[in-house]
């Protein structure tokens, strides 16, 4: 079983991901972990494609249930044929830039986010491209991008609109995991 959650930065793939891992004995794997290269500070340099494909493929291959949470549009496209259902979420703008906030804030500190710090200019730019998901072109995360990508998936999609508590998140989730795997029992 492998299901990817994927929406727009802030959107709560990450967290209804770990939902599946602490509910259901999903492993996940999250997306960044295979595009960005480990540097500090974080974020700084991609890796090139064929790493990104080779160490996922490898992970994919140590479990039976996972998740893959973000985006692997276009460099993971390879892994289309392995995905059992696509769970698309969609939140309003200002409230994925204020998860996002805090999402940087928790992660790193206002000492390296104030003005002036390690990680302002990166933060800055990681929320000016944030925000530019809902119009943005096919060259980047957006909207467009995404919507292009759902229609090539040959499994189930579901899409999952505005803000939603990760616990009713979950419900939804499960009964389409019920659905999916009785399918796949026929």
């Amino acid at each position: 079983m492998l299901v990817h959650i994927t929406g727009a930065s802030g959107s709560g793939t990450s967290t209804l991901g770990r939902l599946l891992v602490t509910e259901h004995g999903f492993q996940q794997l999250d997306a960044d972990d295979y595009y960005w290269q480990p540097t500090d500070p974080p974020y700084q340099r991609p890796r090139p494609v064929e790493e990104r494909q080779r160490l996922l493929l490898a992970d994919l291959q140590l479990r039976t249930k996972q998740v893959i949470t973000g985006s692997f549009v276009g460099w993971g496209d390879v892994f289309i044929p392995y995905l059992d259902l696509v769970v698309f979420l969609q939140v309003p703008t200002d409230e994925r830039l204020h998860r996002l906030r805090q999402r940087e804030l928790a992660r790193f500190g206002w000492n390296q986010l104030r003005p002036g710090g390690v990680m302002h200019e990166n933060h800055e730019e990681f929320l000016q491209w944030a925000a530019r998901y809902d119009s943005g072109g096919l060259d980047m995360r957006s909207l467009a991008r995404h919507e292009s990508w759902l229609t090539q998936i040959p499994c189930p999609v579901v899409r999952i609109t505005g803000i939603l508590k990760p616990a009713a998140a979950l419900r939804l989730l499960e009964i389409l995991l019920g659905k999916v795997m009785s399918h796949h029992d026929e």
